[in-house]
């Protein structure tokens, strides 16, 4: 059975209990509402490691959208089975006031890279990822943290941060997983009514295929779709983009 840890306390406790110092310790963040790309993380954690740690904290510091907070999926049991499933070693799942007992006065801010696509149009988002990421490192100290290319921005930000500050933990991109139509896992996905979870497919497919970013806004604004941004940065080409009042972020090497 997977051990749930709930605070900071705890855990040191079962760390020094168990000797994890002498161990190699695997973190795998989240917000819970796992999907298979997840579980490839714990996986590759799983393989790589000693002891693999998941966090499930839906972090409202990063959410810039209180109605975007509130419709988050939460399916902490659906979770924890898998979790078991898996033989997950810990689940750390905290409450705000135990990440936060500052309330969010101190926080992490990146000036350069964190303003760009994401960052762009939400404001103050990494500011409140980094700060998270930064709280879990230091609580967990794991040997290595895993994050999905999806949220490639994210995984970037957050790879230069711990060099930045000299973090012992090495990061760790994950391969996007997709389903059979392109379409990256993630959690929102669910959010999706059918009629758009078939258009949701388009966004991908155009991502990949279009000649310019010109012409990926064009097919995709065609499809019925609304775009966020389309942008082009060091060989990558990132895309987000709105179905109703669900977000869809992705990205893919351009050739």
């Amino acid at each position: 059975m997977t051990k749930i840890i709930k605070t900071v306390k705890e855990w040191v406790d079962f760390r020094d209990k168990e000797s994890l110092r002498s161990r190699t310790v695997g973190l795998v963040p989240t917000m819970g509402a796992l999907h298979s790309g997840h579980l490839s993380m714990i996986k590759k954690s799983q393989k790589e490691n000693d002891v693999t740690v998941v966090s499930i904290f839906i972090n409202p510091t990063q959410f810039n959208d209180k109605e975007d907070l509130n419709k988050y999926p939460r399916t902490y049991q659906q979770d924890l089975d898998l979790l078991n499933e898996l033989k997950v070693d810990v689940l750390f799942y905290p409450e705000y006031p135990e990440l936060y007992p500052d309330d969010f006065t101190y926080k992490i801010i990146e000036t350069s890279f964190s303003k760009l696509l994401c960052g762009a149009s939400r404001p103050g988002h990494f500011d409140g990822v980094l700060t998270v990421v930064m709280k879990l490192l230091n609580i967990i100290k794991p040997n290595k943290g895993y994050f999905g290319e999806k949220d490639y921005q994210q995984y970037a930000l957050i790879d230069r941060m711990a060099k930045a500050f000299f973090l012992p933990t090495q990061i760790v991109m994950c391969p996007t997983l997709r389903d059979a139509d392109g379409l990256a896992l993630s959690s929102r996905n669910v959010l999706l009514s059918p009629a758009e979870r078939e258009q949701a497919s388009i966004f991908p497919q155009v991502l990949k295929s279009a000649k310019s970013k010109t012409d990926a806004i064009h097919d995709i604004e065609e499809a019925g779709i609304t775009v966020d941004y389309i942008e082009e940065i060091n060989g990558r080409r990132f895309g987000a983009v709105y179905l109703g009042k669900v977000r869809l972020i992705d990205n893919v090497k351009l050739k």
